[in-house]
């Protein structure tokens, strides 16, 4: 699509200036809004639009002004396009309006159709862990099964991004069964969509020493896998993450790290600080070559002190 960009006082008058111009009516028309007009305090600020005759216009229907804006002859209508070019063409209109720079490649079409998509910002087109590739993947599918009797399948990736993540997810469902059979208990995987949880139950389905089912309802459906050496089967499943919690834990605690259950002095009893705690008040010392100062315990001190002292008053 060819567009022609046309200005007026506000949209309305933007867009019907540019229709006439065109020959063209509002079903047979793409229009995009630029810029809304508005008043300022000197002067006012134009609307700006972009028109275009729809794909379905062929060379041949189109009027004389969009003939004119055009040099070249269109290899032929959205009518002839096949399924996989309906698709590129699409995906390439969905990134103009996103304010995507991306390059749409048609990669084959025979038994699904793939396309790949470059960019030079990848986290606009893959976003968290892959779910804005699958939104537009989605999106295709709709769009290149439009008019077809039987499904197509549609994948879009974005620089070897499914590849990766596919590499990825094998290697998390072999780390999980191995901690399945060590602790005798069943793991909970976070949510998935459906394509990464076909990734988990096939990379497991060939072991003996786990079994995998997929449980909860979309979009937060997750993969239990249970071990073959199953100790409770009515305990619930324990999250994939809790090791990593607990291993998280383990260093802070009494072995100099930063304690938890610590008061606003101390850091834990072997290798930190064991300072007692204190306030300002402070008082001439009664003994002491250099009669410095001495800091006074404080009773009503917030927080819970779990450190060693001789001092009577903290036993």
């Amino acid at each position: 699509m060819i567009f022609t960009e046309f200005t007026g006082k506000t949209v309305e008058d933007a867009v019907e200036k540019g229709l006439k111009e065109l020959g063209l009516t509002k079903e047979n028309a793409e229009i995009r809004v630029l810029e809304e007009g508005k008043k300022k305090l000197f002067g006012a600020v134009k609307a700006r639009v972009e028109i275009a005759a729809k794909e379905a216009i062929c060379e041949a229907e189109a009027p004389a002004a969009v003939k004119g804006a055009a040099e070249s002859t269109p290899v032929g209508c959205a009518a002839t396009a096949t399924d996989g070019e309906r698709t590129v063409a699409f995906l390439e209109g969905l990134f103009n309006l996103l304010k995507i720079t991306a390059c749409t490649e048609l990669v084959s079409e025979e038994e699904k159709v793939e396309i790949n998509v470059t960019a030079a910002n990848t986290t606009a087109i893959i976003g968290k862990h892959g779910a804005m590739l699958d939104a537009i993947q989605t999106l295709a599918g709709a769009v290149a099964n439009t008019g077809r009797d039987d499904y197509k399948r549609v994948v879009v990736d974005c620089e070897n991004y499914r590849e990766n993540r596919e590499a990825t997810l094998n290697k998390l469902a072999d780390n999980l069964a191995q901690k399945a059979n060590r602790l005798g208990k069943k793991i909970q995987l976070e949510p998935m969509n459906p394509y990464e949880r076909r990734i988990i139950h096939a990379a497991l389905s060939e072991r003996e020493d786990v079994k995998t089912e997929s449980e909860g309802k979309e979009p937060n459906r997750y993969i239990v896998i249970i071990p073959e050496n199953l100790e409770d089967p009515t305990a619930p499943a324990i999250p994939a993450r809790t090791e990593r919690r607990d291993r998280h834990n383990r260093g802070y605690g009494n072995q100099g790290g930063r304690g938890r259950d610590r008061g606003f002095g101390g850091r834990g009893s072997k290798g930190g600080f064991n300072k007692k705690p204190f306030n300002r008040d402070r008082k001439p010392s009664s003994g002491g070559a250099s009669g410095g100062t001495t800091m006074k315990a404080s009773n009503d001190f917030f927080g819970i002190f779990l450190g060693n002292s001789s001092n009577s008053d903290n036993e």
